[in-house]
């Protein structure tokens, strides 16, 4: 049966915005009495730790909630419209061939170090971004190609790519590229991750204890936020507390009792008892590569594209939807999100159709044992999906997962690691399936994902691709650019490398006395604005 909803009448809408909160929620000042008010400490609860404090090195939503917050970026990205704004650098220019891109620096702003944000500070988070290599696969995907940053005084900071890479101007808003101070820049990656990084963000580190908790403090003086806040100078929060609470229900009953202010990862379960219990429910879809299952391409059960085919079709998706996840979710239609710039809607390519599947099974030679499990010269049609515990869903879901596949004759085994192995495990590439999504507001998070000049983490061979994936990242032609990015989504899925599953709705759980909890273009949290009656 087709999915209730039609993404494709609101996709042109959408090619250049993200999707504004929903209905169910807001960010505004229900509950207020009076006007905003400067103090107190807000404590969001998170379901996991990365186990880096390296906003280059980390992936994982529940650990950039807190490092957005300490690192500031060139430019930020209006939620509402995908419209690019000034933030540490108050204008730009981009050469005709989208090869080098001029910032020009606000002056007065400083690393918490002391240090000035200068053009050198620019110029060496780049510069150490690229040597980081798989460690900071998202970075290094927006700088591919990066020729060097110039010096062109204090203020302002040339940064050129050796071909046209358009796609930067809207990845020098994001948190993976935000400015470190130059000692920073400096240190070994590991020393990175463990001590964490200075940054000239509205908050600061104050301690991190691993698998527990990150507490960050105000920054005195602060004044060169983004364009986009509602408040000038110094955040109004003292301290914020980012502690990990692993099971979705403690979470929920943690902010009821009024242990925690926020929550993220709200499970469906939940959601009714939070409403009753006077909380906030804030949502926001995300836009990026959904939740999917990235298959191990390299692997001899993956080389075949029968078996992943089958694997497409064979998942029931509105099931796992309605079954599951946060009101006012979607199934996927494509590898991205409908919110996603240049979307195109692909559902009749993963239209849930058992019969399908076990047809395509059957003419590839896979024939169901007396258990019902498929085999082919004395080998199980059976593979393992890696998982991570940072968000509520993925259990359920991989278990509904597995039934699902079960039922066309595919044994599926669930195998559980810790978020802090993520990195680790890609570039191992020791999995069969990997169970994830990827949240960027721009369609080149395709090449970060695919690409097999880039990370490459699903082992994907060389193929027309490649092209299609740097083409779109280098051209100028919006309309040029919008099509080959529809011949991208269109490779990936009709050549099933992946398997898309549920678009990601970010959920917050939220107390009615806090106020201002806003989402950014690519649905993590800002909290400058952010205070507590």
């Amino acid at each position: 049966m087709r999915p209730r909803w039609s993404p494709g009448a609101a996709a042109a809408a959408l090619a250049t915005a993200a999707l504004a909160l929903s209905a169910c929620g807001s960010s505004g000042d229900t509950g207020a009495t009076g006007g905003p008010r400067s103090g107190g400490t807000l404590t969001f609860a998170v379901g996991s730790d990365a186990g880096c404090l390296d906003p280059q090195q980390v992936g994982s939503n529940d650990t950039i909630y807190s490092l957005r917050q300490v690192v500031d970026s060139l430019t930020d990205q209006d939620p509402a419209t995908g419209t690019i704004v000034p933030w540490l650098a108050e204008k730009w220019e981009i050469s005709a061939d989208a090869r080098t891109f001029t910032f020009h620096l606000r002056s007065g702003a400083t690393f918490s170090d002391g240090t000035p944000v200068n053009a050198q500070a620019v110029k060496d988070t780049f510069d150490a971004a690229t040597k980081l290599g798989p460690k900071a696969a998202l970075a290094v995907g927006y700088l591919s190609g990066y020729a060097g940053t110039k010096v062109v005084d204090d203020s302002t900071a040339e940064v050129s790519f050796i071909q046209s890479n358009a796609q930067f101007l809207q990845a020098s808003s994001t948190f993976s590229l935000g400015l470190v101070s130059s000692a920073s820049a400096n240190k070994a990656p590991d020393q990175r991750c463990t001590e964490g990084i200075v940054g000239s963000g509205p908050f600061m580190l104050d301690k991190y204890v691993p698998n527990q908790s990150i507490t960050l403090s105000r920054r005195s003086g602060y004044r060169w936020g983004s364009s986009l806040w509602k408040k000038s100078g110094e955040a109004y929060l003292d301290k914020l507390v980012f502690t990990v609470i692993a099971e979705a229900g403690v979470r929920s009953g943690s902010l009821q009792s009024g242990q925690v202010d926020a929550i993220g990862a709200v499970g469906l379960a939940d959601e009714s008892a939070l409403k009753a219990g006077g909380m906030r429910l804030q949502t926001r879809a995300n836009p990026g590569v959904v939740f999917n299952l990235g298959l191990n391409n390299s692997r001899p059960l993956f080389k075949d594209a029968a078996v992943r085919r089958a694997l497409q079709v064979a998942i029931d998706r509105q099931q796992i939807v309605e079954t599951i996840f946060p009101t006012g979710s979607k199934p996927a239609t494509s590898v991205l999100a409908h919110t996603t710039p240049s979307y195109s809607d692909l559902y009749a390519t993963l239209a849930f159709d058992a019969a399908k599947a076990k047809s395509l099974l059957d003419a590839a030679g896979w024939v169901p044992g007396a258990d019902g499990i498929r085999a082919k010269g004395g080998t199980r049609l059976s593979f393992a999906i890696t998982w991570f515990a940072n968000a509520a869903t993925n259990q359920p879901t991989l278990e509904l997962i597995q039934q699902q596949l079960k039922a066309v004759g595919v044994e599926v085994t669930l195998k559980q690691l810790q978020i802090a192995q993520i990195t680790q495990v890609q570039q191992s590439g020791d999995f069969d399936a990997l169970w994830g999504n990827l949240t960027r507001a721009d369609p080149d998070i395709l090449r970060t994902l695919y690409s097999t000049q880039l990370a490459n983490p699903y082992r994907l061979a060389p193929s027309d691709l490649d092209r299609v994936l740097t083409d779109q990242a280098a051209t100028t032609d919006a309309t040029k650019r919008q099509e080959l990015v529809k011949q991208a989504q269109d490779l990936i899925v009709s050549n099933a490398y992946v398997v898309p599953v549920v678009e990601l709705t970010t959920e917050l759980g939220v107390r009615r006395n806090v106020h201002d909890l806003t989402f950014e273009a690519s649905s993590r949290i800002q909290l400058h604005d952010t205070w507590k009656s």
